[in-house]
């Protein structure tokens, strides 16, 4: 069992009237009436835990764990078309360690300043080191990005580069870690919560996922939501360049399976496809055209040639 089956078999029940959107996307949608400006808006609730010893080590950077918590929730505000708004923490600590609590809420309140995001509350206790913060935005009624969305036909769009964050972790827990370069170290110590695109998606994306258990994993999340298939062109795929030295059945593992990308994959129908390519060639962030949602179910990758690519596993899995 998986942690998505044990959610389905033991939590997920109807939605009550009061959710318009229940488990089984990257958060919860909520009838929230209207705003200052008598606009209809759904609060947008997502939760996250980080477990020491699981999700990261205990001697990692106080500094860059709390930016990387708080990051985390707020990808998937990113993924569902929200603007951040407030958040909670609840933490459990070993014990009191001034020097280490004063460098993990600086870099936990250093992102919340950049997108608005107050701390409303939360809850503190003894044991061991777990932070789990519930994020909090909001999004015009009907224009909330979700994963049951995606139609035959719509182009597959994913941002920035993949591979480098599962590449940093791997080569970590390998004893390697002092060898990476400092652009890998990055990208999984501090995911950038892609929130800008998110908003700019509202009305030309169909569904979206945010990047945290691999690409073909996530994806898979998507098909399942939408009831439909999906096919991808491994030629395509925007590979993060720290993985170039290596062999194509490794950068094909950790772009494809790997986790902690925190990008935005998205469906979009082909005629959105000029505004698309314009956000990308006016910004930042690349954004690439990477397959296609098609009939049938689940998720295909492809070669240049059309032939399958085999994949020794689809994503990161919590219960392996």
């Amino acid at each position: 069992m998986d942690e998505f089956e044990l959610i389905r078999r033991f939590f997920n029940r109807a939605p009550p009237s009061g959710l318009e959107l229940g488990i089984g996307d990257d958060a919860a949608l909520l009838r929230a009436g209207r705003n200052a400006a008598g606009e209809a808006e759904s609060l947008v609730v997502t939760t996250d835990m980080l477990v020491a010893g699981r999700h990261f080590v205990t001697d990692v950077d106080p500094e860059s764990l709390g930016h990387k918590c708080l990051a985390v929730n707020l990808s998937d505000l990113a993924a569902m078309g929200a603007r951040p708004e407030a958040f909670t923490l609840a933490l459990a600590l070993p014990g009191i360690d001034e020097g280490w609590l004063e460098a993990f809420a600086r870099g936990m309140f250093a992102l919340a300043d950049r997108y608005g995001c107050e701390l409303a509350g939360g809850d503190t206790t003894r044991g061991p080191l777990t932070i789990s913060i519930t994020a909090l935005g909001r999004v015009p009624n009907g224009a909330a990005l979700r994963r049951d969305h995606a139609e035959p036909g719509d182009d597959l769009w994913v941002s920035g580069a993949l591979g480098a964050a599962s590449y940093a972790t791997r080569e970590r827990l390998a004893g390697r870690g002092a060898e990476l370069p400092a652009a890998a170290c990055t990208r999984l110590d501090r995911p950038e919560p892609r929130i800008a695109l998110g908003l700019a998606l509202r009305h030309l994306a169909r569904a979206a996922i945010d990047l945290s258990d691999g690409l073909v994993g996530d994806l898979g999340h998507i098909c399942e939501r939408s009831r439909v298939g999906a096919e991808l062109r491994w030629p395509d795929i925007p590979v993060a360049g720290e993985l170039a030295a290596l062999a194509e059945a490794e950068r094909i593992e950790l772009a494809l399976a790997g986790g902690d990308d925190y990008e935005l994959l998205f469906s979009a129908a082909a005629e959105n496809r000029g505004a698309i390519a314009a956000l990308g060639a006016h910004g930042t962030l690349e954004l690439t055209r990477i397959g296609t949602i098609v009939p049938g179910a689940g998720v295909t990758v492809v070669d240049a040639r059309g032939r399958p690519v085999p994949l020794a596993r689809a994503g990161f899995n919590h219960f392996a």
